[in-house]
């Protein structure tokens, strides 16, 4: 699939990117990072210009987050609501993941996207808790932008050895969804804990 993804994007460039970015962002198993890093290396080289590198880049991640936010939040919530009882889903329960969005969740909307797996989710649990979309479009496309921003420059800095570093990315990003992951249990049973102690 890399190489398939690498190809249409030397071949069709910017649309390329914008189509790839938009399925890969609702879940389709396109590598996201590689494509990005591999785009930026293509601005290097002087196959693609930068500002619309980014911009095509930068729609998608847009585009694609939005369309999962909207299915959550449109058929998500209806799915639940209907079939909840059978998955053992209460009103309480999506009331907890809503306030839980509204108060911290947010954030995973803007870490997700350097976390495997995880930015695939977040839109749609936004969608579903009914994040408002004021709240999520702050959150979502900050994480957008920092992301898209720190792939191309990856991939346009490193030059011609963008390839041997691109190896390793994803082992580094599991490394850091894992420490992120650690860190928020563990100030979720600090806040818990300080809250119970609290008079």
């Amino acid at each position: 699939m890399e190489e398939q993804v690498l190809h249409w994007i030397s071949q069709y460039g910017y649309l390329a990117i914008y189509l790839c970015l938009v399925f890969g962002i609702i879940g389709l198993p396109i590598p996201d990072e590689t494509m990005m890093t591999f785009s930026g290396y293509l601005v290097y080289n002087g196959t693609l210009s930068l500002p619309l590198t980014f911009a095509t880049a930068l729609a998608g991640s847009i585009s694609g987050i939005t369309i999962s936010y909207a299915l959550g939040r449109y058929l998500g919530i209806q799915v639940v609501h209907r079939y909840g009882k059978y998955l053992h889903v209460t009103e309480g329960q999506i009331q907890v993941a809503h306030g839980w969005f509204e108060r911290v969740g947010h954030w995973a909307l803007t870490v997700g996207y350097f976390i495997p797996g995880v930015r695939h989710f977040t839109a749609y649990a936004a969608g579903i808790s009914e994040l408002s979309p004021k709240s999520f479009a702050l959150f979502a496309y900050s994480g957008a932008l920092i992301w898209v921003s720190t792939f191309i420059a990856l991939g346009y800095f490193l030059g011609d050895r963008w390839k041997v570093v691109e190896a390793h990315i994803h082992s580094y990003l599991l490394g850091l969804g894992i420490a992120i992951g650690a860190g928020l249990i563990a100030y979720l049973v600090w806040w818990k804990w300080f809250r119970k102690r609290t008079p």
